[in-house]
């Protein structure tokens, strides 16, 4: 089986992973952080900037799927400090509009590349 695979020009793989994985109907996306941007370190520090960028990061590999925000049936958020979720979903709410996709939001010890927010999600095409 050949899976099919969309990337976006301004988001960096962190490893041997693709972006998003088209399985049909619905296409999976890897987590993102905003050390997956071309500006990687220099995004550490506001966890609301890093939250844009996360959005900004899937949102350029959701367009590469001829997919839109509205289509994003899941969200999965992970923090390094629950104490940013607050901070957090004061961008997470600017992101997508009602009815808004499910979600879940858990405190983790790390995350690579020293980020304090990843975002994943998975969206259905219409």
């Amino acid at each position: 089986m050949s899976r099919k695979v969309y990337d976006a020009k301004g988001t960096v793989p962190s490893g041997p992973y693709s972006h998003a994985v088209d399985a049909g109907e619905f296409v999976y996306f890897s987590g993102q952080t905003a050390m997956n941007s071309p500006l990687g370190e220099k995004m550490k520090g506001d966890i609301q900037a890093q939250t844009k960028q996360c959005f900004t990061n899937l949102f350029e590999v959701l367009e590469a799927a001829d997919l839109t925000p509205d289509d994003v049936v899941k969200v999965n958020v992970y923090l390094t400090d629950m104490n940013n979720f607050s901070a957090m979903n004061e961008v997470y709410k600017t992101q997508f509009s009602a009815p808004y996709p499910a979600r879940t939001c858990v405190a983790v010890l790390a995350l690579p590349l020293n980020a304090d927010v990843e975002i994943e999600m998975i969206a259905k095409r219409r």
